[in-house]
């Protein structure tokens, strides 16, 4: 029987802020990584709010500063996103205390880092270089800051990760999608351990009045912390996030062969496809249920061994109900008991990066037993009483397997189940 495979170590930049233990005591506590934009003018633009990650001068103790990431030079060639990525991975590889030296090392470790829409302000903003002061002012550096695969492609020249290079752009899937990659890679041989997880940064004009013109997007602007409130009947869109979350993953073996402490178990993943519209999914949830039942396979666990689901949740009418409806497919009878958070209630949406966070949030609830709360969840769709929300505060609950949920356009679902170490 093959090892089975772990996380040794964990990053994050979110709303909530820098660094795993912030986010996490902040998302136990019910704070609010949601607020006013204050980037840039939103002007005429209905969409006020958004997750922006927060910086230094107005989150002294887990502000992001760019001056630790990279210094001025380096950062005129990334865009946001790399930069996130790049902070979440030295905090993720710190833990793990992995820094191969050695060439055979080196191309063991893979860097798998999934994009929604990658460098997406670098786009817009040098559109409006080339209409305002023509092609000659362009940067050089405008196509490597945007390209999507860049947050894994500086990662991997940072700490010499020679291993395969990814990076899934499979929409709010990819984060989720890139863990499970990963875990492939090592299950054939391909590399011995992998960086995986997601990371994001489009709070642009041009985005959120995109995602508008969909009647995605939450239009609240009165009380920011309240925008994001998945399953509540007052939902009205998903709030617009940023950050990243990725995890360094190896087999048991490997990690006790080297002396590193497994923190938790991936012990399933699946994948699917709805094949059925190119923003939402069949009513009856058949194709997300698909990727979850692949999960459980792996895992080689029944429906109700799993004790708590972070949802993918993003507080859409359509994507809420969506997402239940494929959660009744797959657990059935069993679904009532087990409790439900939605994290994006804390966080917004980060599209790519969701699922590198949200896998993360999965792993510390089995390490911890801890569940975090759905924040604005104060009246649940009718049809939805029956189940178990986690809403209000967080929980005590004994958790020995988490199903994490990532869902993206196109119809892609990836599901991934953590374990108790």
């Amino acid at each position: 029987m093959s090892s089975p495979l772990v996380i040794t170590g964990m990053g994050m930049v979110s709303p909530l802020g820098c660094g795993v233990n912030a986010n996490w005591e902040r998302l136990l506590a019910g704070r609010s990584g949601v607020s006013s934009i204050t980037r840039f003018e939103t002007g005429e633009l209905p969409i006020k709010v958004a997750g922006s990650v927060p910086g230094m001068e107005s989150d002294p103790e887990a502000g992001f500063d760019p001056d630790r990431v990279a210094d001025a030079k380096e950062r005129r060639k990334m865009e946001l996103f790399s930069l996130y990525a790049m902070a979440a991975a030295d905090e993720a590889l710190t833990q793990a205390n992995w820094f191969p030296s050695s060439d055979e090392d080196r191309l063991a470790t893979a860097t798998i880092v999934g994009s929604g829409i990658g460098g997406f302000p670098t786009i817009t903003q040098a559109q409006n270089t080339l209409t305002t002061r023509g092609h000659r002012r362009l940067s050089p550096f405008t196509v490597p800051a945007f390209l999507a695969n860049l947050a894994a492609g500086n990662v991997s020249i940072r700490y010499g990760l020679r291993g395969p290079l990814g990076c899934p752009v499979t929409a709010c899937a990819a984060g989720v999608q890139a863990i499970g990659d990963g875990m492939r890679m090592i299950r054939s041989g391909e590399a011995e351990v992998a960086l995986v997880g997601g990371a994001e940064a489009c709070i642009d004009p041009l985005s959120l009045a995109s995602f508008h013109a969909m009647k995605a997007l939450s239009t609240e602007q009165a009380a920011p912390a309240k925008a994001s409130r998945p399953f509540d009947q007052a939902r009205n869109g998903f709030v617009m996030g940023e950050g990243a979350g990725l995890l360094v993953i190896e087999t048991l073996a490997h990690a006790e062969a080297r002396g590193a402490t497994p923190l938790a178990f991936l012990s399933g993943y699946g994948t699917s496809a709805d094949a059925h519209h190119i923003t939402a999914g069949p009513e009856d949830g058949a194709g997300a249920a698909a990727a979850i039942r692949a999960a459980l396979r792996m895992a080689g666990l029944a429906p109700e061994a799993i004790d708590h689901i972070n949802a993918h949740a993003t507080s859409t009418p359509v994507g809420d109900r969506a997402e239940i409806a494929s959660l009744r497919n797959a657990f059935g009878d069993a679904l009532p008991g087990i409790p439900i958070s939605a994290t994006k209630s804390a966080t917004g949406h980060l599209l790519g990066a969701a699922g590198g966070v949200e896998s993360i949030f999965s792993a510390l609830a089995a390490i911890q037993d801890r569940l975090p709360p759905t924040l604005n969840l104060e009246h649940v769709d009718a049809d939805l009483s029956d189940l178990n929300f986690v809403s209000g505060e967080a929980r005590e609950h004994r958790c020995r397997h988490v199903l994490c949920n990532g869902f993206g356009f196109g119809g892609v679902n990836a599901a991934l189940i953590v374990s108790k170490a």
